[in-house]
Formats: C-alpha cells, sequence, structure tokens
C-alpha cells in the first residue's frame, strides 16, 4: 500500500512539474502571438498601435533617425521587428560590462547615433518580402537592410505539428552571417509571427528571447 502511494505521489509530482514547465514555455511567447494579419495602415503605424511594452524601444530608436521613419511611413519594405525584451537584454549586458569596467551606463537615448542607426537598419529590408519569397529556397536568401545596403539572411521553415514533423506553422529564421559562409559563424534570430501586411510593408515579429543587435551591440557602444 505504501509502496503504491509512493508510486502515486511521484507521478503527480512529475505530472506538476511538467504542466508547469509547459505553462512558462508559453509565457515567454503568448504576448506576442499574431491575431492580426493585415493592418489598414503604414508598417510606422503598426508599430505605434501596439500595445505599451510591445514595440516603445523600437519607436524610440526609429524616431532618432527620420529616414528610418519615412522608410516605415512611406517606402516599401519588410521589416523584422525586435519587441522591447530584445532591447532591455541588450541593454542589461551591455551595462553589466561598463559597470565593470568602472564606465557610465549607456541607454538607448544616449547611444552612439552611428553605431545605434547600423544596427537597426539591419532589420529593415528592401522591399516587401513574404514567407513565400523564400519558401522555394531550400538554403535561404541573402536580403539587404535599406540603409547600410547590409547583408542578411533569411531562411524558410516549417514547424512541427501533432508529432509530424513539417506539418505545422511556417516560421522565419533572421540571420546576421557576419560575412561568413559558415552557418556556424552566424547569429539567428527565429520569428514568433510572420506576414503581418500594412499598406507599405510586411512585419515579421521576432522571438522576445533575440537580444538586439545580434551580438553586435556590447562590441560598438562599449566604447
Amino acid at each position: 500500500m505504501k509502496k503504491n502511494q509512493y508510486f502515486i505521489k511521484t507521478f503527480t509530482l512529475c505530472a506538476m512539474i511538467l504542466f508547469f514547465a509547459g505553462c512558462k514555455k508559453k509565457s515567454i511567447y503568448e504576448d506576442y502571438v499574431n491575431t492580426t494579419q493585415s493592418f489598414n495602415g503604414s508598417a510606422m503605424a503598426y508599430l505605434q498601435a501596439q500595445p505599451k511594452g510591445t514595440f516603445d524601444s523600437l519607436l524610440l530608436v526609429i524616431n532618432r533617425f527620420p529616414n528610418l521613419k519615412d522608410s516605415l511611413t512611406n517606402q516599401k519594405v519588410t521589416l523584422f521587428a525586435p519587441v522591447d525584451k530584445s532591447f532591455q537584454a541588450s541593454i542589461k549586458y551591455l551595462n553589466i560590462q561598463r559597470k565593470s569596467e568602472g564606465k557610465t551606463p549607456i541607454y538607448l537615448s544616449s547611444a552612439s547615433d552611428v553605431d545605434l542607426y547600423f544596427m537597426v537598419s539591419q532589420y529593415i529590408i528592401r522591399g516587401v518580402k513574404t514567407a513565400d519569397d523564400f519558401s522555394s529556397k531550400p538554403d535561404g536568401a541573402d536580403v539587404v537592410s535599406i540603409s547600410s545596403n547590409y547583408t542578411m539572411h533569411v531562411d524558410y521553415r516549417k514547424l512541427s505539428a501533432s508529432g509530424f514533423v513539417g506539418g505545422g506553422a511556417a516560421s522565419l529564421d533572421f540571420s546576421d552571417s557576419y560575412g561568413s559562409l559558415l552557418r556556424a559563424d552566424w547569429t539567428t534570430a527565429t520569428t514568433d509571427a510572420i506576414n503581418i501586411k500594412t499598406t507599405n510593408a510586411t512585419i515579421n515579429i521576432l522571438s522576445p528571447l533575440h537580444n538586439f543587435g545580434f551580438d553586435r551591440f556590447i562590441y560598438l557602444l562599449d566604447k
């Protein structure tokens, strides 16, 4: 009897751990689920229309550069949009590094114009592109950022569902290759929502696990 009770308690504990682990995993992403596939307005207007705490940091940076704001308002572009958590993580690690060096903190409002401009422009791609534009390219495709003409890379992939590999929703991987052909050298951001269509752009929302600037943020701003 005691043995049976032990197994029952152990099974219940394991089930609870798995349940809460699953809930925790879901909570990372649930705030970023796309519920609007079409938006009647520009990419800039879409960012401004989202709930507070979603794109505040991205808007703060974009508003520092009138030409980038104009691009998101009037030009044909594809935006891979980093959310606030992506900026918060990068700033946190930058200032931990600077504190260890006895330097004052740096924030988005005071960061170098040149370096911040380069990093944010990486996320804005020339032309309107949807996931279908990459679905037939097994090795992905290079794309060019709108202002710095920097080359980024996009891979299309199908997520697994119900035990069937490749049977779920589509997703895009957005990578900084640093000019290398070796994928091991790349830094990649995944998307939580794709193909949000505005009047001038396609918007793909990046996972909050992505650190803004890829691996360049500390290197460029810790001077």
